[in-house]
């Protein structure tokens, strides 16, 4: 046995590995990385992979990611909360460039511009990094040619929760592929609802009321327009739907495309 045979065998490649490229720290809680992309990998914007490390026992310890990063991009990006004593996220929030991580690349989701019908207002609903499928979609062409208004609706605890989607919105109209498509579209909504800032209060209430129709001067929920995509928290999944349901929409699925659709993968 040569010497590189007895090496390869001492570090073995894991499966369906990946190589981190980058890594970001937001919060305390919070935070972002860029991996290489398998060659053979196409999904559609929205959508979530398995990801994960080795365990102890040897077996994958894989969870549900959505792809942060547009269907274009040559990387994947994904955004995580810290759990400290969460079996994957306890360990994932450690990782560094040129580490390896496991990436199972059979893309699946609900969070997809196909499994809604025609619209003309797309709202996007997220709590914590339920931000991640907005992150692709709003980097997509494809959501701004098909909708003549986007609006994020995204709500944390702390302001510094809600860095990661705000940098990513203000940059948008910048962008050299999409830039000019977002002009005069794109409306943005982030709100706290511990920490003082300004603006506050829970998705569902500023809805609900009517405030964030008033602060935007946009027209109540009409099902014959508008378009919801939802991803939190299972409590504000439930909420937001409720929500949406009283306002005449119905929910939809890749087989039944309707006026909302929600994602159910969680991470942790």
């Amino acid at each position: 046995m040569t010497d590189q045979t007895a090496v390869a065998k001492a570090t073995p490649t894991l499966p369906d590995a990946q190589t981190v490229t980058s890594v970001t720290h937001y919060t305390d809680r919070l935070f972002a990385f860029r991996c290489t992309r398998p060659q053979s990998l196409r999904f559609r914007s929205g959508e979530f992979v398995m990801i994960g490390l080795m365990g102890d026992n040897g077996k994958p310890l894989l969870r549900a990611y959505s792809i942060a990063s547009p269907s274009w991009d040559e990387e994947l990006e994904f955004y995580s909360i810290k759990v400290p004593d969460g079996p994957l996220t306890s360990r994932l929030q450690h990782i560094q460039p040129g580490e390896q991580i496991i990436l199972r690349p059979k893309p699946v989701g609900t969070l997809v511009i196909d499994a809604l019908l025609p619209g003309k207002r797309l709202w996007m609903l997220a709590t914590g990094t339920g931000i991640a499928p907005f992150a692709s979609l709003l980097r997509d062409p494809e959501t701004w040619e098909k909708f003549e208004q986007v609006i994020v609706m995204h709500t944390c605890r702390e302001a510094a929760e809600l860095t990661y989607g705000g940098n990513l919105v203000h940059a948008l109209p910048d962008d050299p592929l999409i830039g000019e498509l977002v002009a005069g579209k794109l409306h943005y909504y982030p709100t706290t609802t511990r920490e003082d800032s300004a603006q506050m209060g829970r998705i569902t209430d500023n809805m609900t009321s009517g405030k964030v129709f008033a602060d935007l001067g946009i027209a109540p929920l009409d099902p014959a327009q508008d378009r919801a995509m939802v991803c939190g928290s299972l409590d504000f999944n439930l909420d937001i739907k409720k929500v949406l349901e009283d306002a005449g929409l119905s929910e939809g699925a890749n087989s039944a495309p309707a006026e909302y659709v929600v994602e159910k993968a969680f991470v942790d």
